[in-house]
């Protein structure tokens, strides 16, 4: 029922368009943020988070352990060039609500990412309003750019024309 309220229902899908913006707002500001000083370096971040896998209790498990030391930090300046524009691509897609779930799994696998590094900052609140979106399907992007392409691209992708007098899909 309430799935069903998020996914049709037109006054919700105001209430997810401004959650909506909201989110792109948070994800542009931290990548133009990068991206504008010119300094993002996550070589520290990555250090950091593998300084907090040792202990009792440690924040960052072993198996992510494994991926920061054999793929995050030796290929670090790659990451350097994806987190920026990273951030700041799905806080596009969000602000204008142009392929909005594709937009807010993005968002959501760097939560995760942030989350499994040991930080937690803003990543659940995060995390949270980001699957109200994920779960709404297009409703949230109804009014942005996937409202105004998804029903045409819908109908093209869907349409049915009639050979000897049956309805077939049309590829």
């Amino acid at each position: 029922m309430f799935i069903d309220l998020l996914r049709h229902n037109k006054n919700v899908s105001i209430l997810l368009a401004v959650l909506r913006v909201y989110l792109g707002y948070t994800w542009v500001m931290a990548g133009w943020g990068k991206i504008a000083s010119g300094q993002f370096d996550a070589s520290g971040f990555l250090q950091g988070a593998l300084a907090n896998a040792t202990g009792e209790h440690p924040a960052v498990q072993g198996w992510w352990v494994v991926f920061l030391e054999n793929v995050a930090i030796p290929n670090v300046e790659i990451f350097n060039t994806l987190v920026p524009w990273g951030e700041f691509l799905v806080g596009i897609g969000l602000l204008v609500g142009c392929f909005t779930k594709t937009a807010v799994f993005f968002g959501l696998a760097m939560n995760f990412a942030y989350l499994f590094s040991g930080t937690t900052s803003t990543n659940p609140q995060l995390v949270l309003l980001s699957m109200f979106i994920l779960v709404s399907a297009i409703n949230a992007g109804r009014y942005g750019v996937d409202g105004m392409i998804m029903p045409t691209l819908k109908e093209k992708l869907f349409a049915t024309k009639t050979i000897n007098g049956k309805e077939a899909a049309e590829v």
